[in-house]
Formats: C-alpha cells, structure tokens, sequence
C-alpha cells in the first residue's frame, strides 16, 4: 500500500480500499456527488448510503447525520454488532 496515497473515506465512513466496488475497480473512490450516485445505478452497483448522503449533502454519515445508524446500514457496509456498540455509546452505555 502506498503510504503517501491521500486516504479516501465513503459516505458510509469505510475506507474505500475496503470496499468490494474499489477493490474489483468498479469505483475508483466514493465519488460525493449527484454524478457519482447516477454512475452506479447505471452499472447497477446502486449505494443507497451514497445516495441519501449526497441528497442530504453529507460527506460521512457518522459525523453529520442525526439518523445515523439508519437503516440503510442494516446488511451493509457496517456489521451488526458494530451498529449495536455505536448506539449504545450514543446512549452512554459500555
């Protein structure tokens, strides 16, 4: 890995090497615009995370959404048991 490479973050707060879309080349980083939510429903790879980010010009979802975890993180890119740890530190809980 490139160290020097400028770290790219998705709506959804992942880093985009790890997700499948980069990874198979599909997507060359989360493209934050109207643009780039039209580009992956045309090669039918649709992020409704990406989607509702750029609708509600949100860059990550975890830093500016007051619905965030919502359930557009339910099967994915977010693992259950890490949504869970996240609303109950919301809530002040361990």
């Amino acid at each position: 890995m490139n160290n020097n490479a400028k770290t790219k973050i998705g709506a959804c707060g992942i880093c985009c090497t790890t997700c499948g879309l980069y990874v198979k080349k599909i997507c060359s980083g989360c493209n934050k615009t109207k643009e780039g939510v039209e580009f992956l429903k045309r090669i039918n790879a649709n992020c409704p995370v990406l989607e509702c980010a750029v609708k509600n010009k949100i860059d990550v979802c975890s830093k500016g959404c007051e619905r965030f975890p919502c359930n557009r993180f339910k099967n994915w890119p977010l693992s259950k048991e890490w949504l869970q740890m996240y609303k109950s530190r919301l809530k002040g809980g361990k």
